[in-house]
């Protein structure tokens, strides 16, 4: 593939970053190698236990099949479209095992288990299957999205949820003829509900409510009688288990942690889930009758969890292991279903992290994940601070090849978990509600001044980097902050005025936004405070702007109104597009060259 194809604009304003021959290398990694590494995400167990369905995210996003005997996987679609992990659907498995549902370009599709070639059935997301011929379908009409059924060989939808919500998490019960799902008020998007719909009466019953709290991924137990799902009303998302009819509502766990990826053994004793707590998962089962929480495997970040063959199907990664789909026994024991590592990946040696916590200018205890260069030597080395995207969301113990690769070259790089990121609590979790920009701000701006206290970082050579959220807060960082604690930054697919990017985005980002912030018209001040574009006068320092030129979340509007702010104002910064990326480089081409052309930037100006 030519450059052409998928660079974009390349613009700059004032002296470019060049490269600089007296640049550390990175010693064991390389760009290439880590853009090789591909992801296995949604896997979902046959109905016998013997094979798994997963999305393999390599040049495409396509649906694989993997027997859990240990024969060889089988690749089952082909020209799938390359997809976000983190928003993609799963592809299900019909009662009898033998089709596939699957969503690609906006439509549901099917095809048989063992190959052909796939039938279209309707535009929608999310299939699952009531019956071998039929499917419940979410579909989105007039910004709403609603549950609907269709047969596979007669696509006319007939509506089973109410209007006036938005529906998410929904999983079919064949056996007894349900669905439970999560419904969202349009007119509280501080609240969600559990619901259940008979299909064979056709009624739906809401099970929780809860104002101003979430419930979510509601599972139906195997003789249907009790629903268990997860809340935020005890301060974390705990596990509850609630009465098909909506009796006797009982809370289950009392971790202090986030639960997630709930599936009943078939016995209907033991729930298998995943415990999240500061940044860090466990895949765990629990006790149905005492709520004793057991952890099969510790640490890293699991997601996916279901049961197969007396153990658990995920996929488990962490700062040392790429992502992996695999098999635990009840003992613990791990075994690798499917994973694609180059192998200089498997040898390249791992920096390990440091969990700290430090204050934030108001006081608010951040925590965050410290990373070392692997080799310092005698001077003081420069040091990046990386806010993750959400800001819903966490820097998990996740595997980060690119973070990596900039510590073998000489950097330190601190993940922080600002207010407003998941895994702390709710009342953390809401902590920057109506104060975007401003008070997350202040939490980078006090990561700078943690560091600037260890003996071995050089305060004068710190850098922000961030994409999506994360560039939100490094755009903010930059011009939010009358010391300049940061030598250049970094801005990754990211607001740049969250107003009129309320206006562009999609309707996820929008109700996102609206959650958090509530509309512009009703918080005028909040939107004007929380948008960095008017501020961008109080920017000193360099900065790097990069975007996708097909991002529906965060339209690429954001980083061209911002541009053209910096360059009528005179300030020095560089400026590329990605014609064939979305909400994230996710093509091995555009990633490696953004990540060389950050390698640049920062070796220019930091090292």
């Amino acid at each position: 593939m030519g450059i052409g194809h998928w660079l974009g604009k390349a613009e700059h304003h004032g002296v470019p970053s060049l490269t600089r021959p007296d640049a550390p290398k990175a010693a064991h990694w390389s760009l290439e190698a880590i853009a090789a590494v591909n992801r296995p995400h949604d896997p979902v167990v046959s109905p016998d236990g013997q094979s798994v369905s997963v999305v393999f995210d390599r040049d495409t996003s396509d649906v694989w099949i993997v027997p859990l005997s240990g024969d060889s996987p089988y690749q089952l679609t082909a020209g799938r479209e390359l997809a976000a992990f983190w928003e993609d659907d799963p592809a299900t498995w019909s009662p009898d095992g033998r089709t596939i549902a699957y969503t690609a370009d906006g439509f549901v599709w099917v095809v048989a288990a063992v190959g052909g070639l796939p039938k279209k059935v309707m535009e929608g997301s999310s299939p699952d299957w009531i019956s071998d011929t039929e499917l419940v379908v979410l579909a989105d009409r007039d910004d709403e999205s609603r549950l609907v059924r269709v047969r596979t060989d007669d696509p006319w939808p007939v509506a089973l949820t109410e209007p006036g919500y938005n529906v998410s998490g929904a999983a079919v019960s064949v056996e007894h003829g349900a669905v439970v799902y999560v419904n969202y008020p349009n007119d509280d998007l501080q609240n969600s509900e559990i619901w259940v719909h008979d299909l064979r009466t056709g009624e739906s019953q809401r099970l929780t409510d809860e104002p101003g709290m979430h419930d979510g991924c509601p599972r139906l137990s195997p003789d249907g009688s009790v629903v268990a799902f997860t809340s935020e009303r005890s301060g974390w998302y705990e596990i509850y288990l609630v009465n098909r009819d909506g009796s006797s509502l009982l809370r289950l766990t009392s971790d202090e942690a986030d639960f997630s990826g709930l599936d009943w053994s078939s016995d209907g004793s033991t729930l298998a889930g995943i415990r999240t707590r500061d940044g860090v998962s466990d895949l765990v089962t629990v006790s149905v009758d005492s709520g004793q929480v057991t952890v099969l495997c510790k640490g890293g970040e699991w997601s996916w969890s279901q049961w197969a063959n007396d153990g658990v199907v995920a996929v488990h990664e962490s700062h040392t292991t790429p992502p992996r789909l695999v098999h635990v026994a009840g003992d613990g024991e791990i075994r690798t279903l499917l994973e694609s590592v180059p192998a200089s990946i498997r040898v390249a040696p791992y920096a390990g992290f440091e969990e700290v916590r430090y204050r934030s200018l108001d006081g608010t205890e951040i925590a965050g994940f410290l990373f070392r260069p692997t080799s310092v030597d005698s001077e003081p080395a420069p040091v990046i601070v990386y806010p993750h995207g959400g800001p819903t969301s966490a820097y998990m113990d996740a595997w980060d090849g690119h973070a990596q690769y900039f510590i073998d070259k000489g950097y330190g790089w601190f993940a922080i978990n600002f207010r407003g990121s998941t895994s702390y609590g709710r009342d953390f979790e809401r902590a920057n509600h109506g104060v975007w920009g401003v008070a997350d701000t202040e939490d980078c701006l006090a990561a700078a001044d943690y560091l600037r206290g260890l003996d071995w970082v050089d305060g004068s050579r710190l850098g922000i980097f961030g994409a999506s959220y994360g560039s939100y807060l490094a755009l903010a960082s930059l011009a939010g902050d009358p010391e300049y604690r940061f030598a250049c930054g970094v801005a990754k697919y990211g607001d740049s005025d969250i107003a009129t990017s309320w206006a562009q985005g999609d309707r996820g980002g929008r109700e996102d936004l609206e959650r958090m912030m509530g509309r512009p018209a009703d918080n005028r001040v909040a939107y004007r405070e929380g948008s960095p574009l008017s501020r961008v006068e109080n920017i000193q320092r360099p900065i790097l702007v990069a975007h996708g030129e097909k991002d529906i979340r965060v339209h690429p509007d954001q980083s061209a109104q911002l541009v053209e702010e910096l360059r009528r104002l005179g300030k020095t910064f560089e400026y590329v597009t990605y014609p064939t990326e979305g909400h994230g480089l996710l093509r091995a081409d555009p990633q490696i060259h953004f990540y060389q052309r950050l390698e640049r930037f920062l070796d220019w100006h930091l090292m």
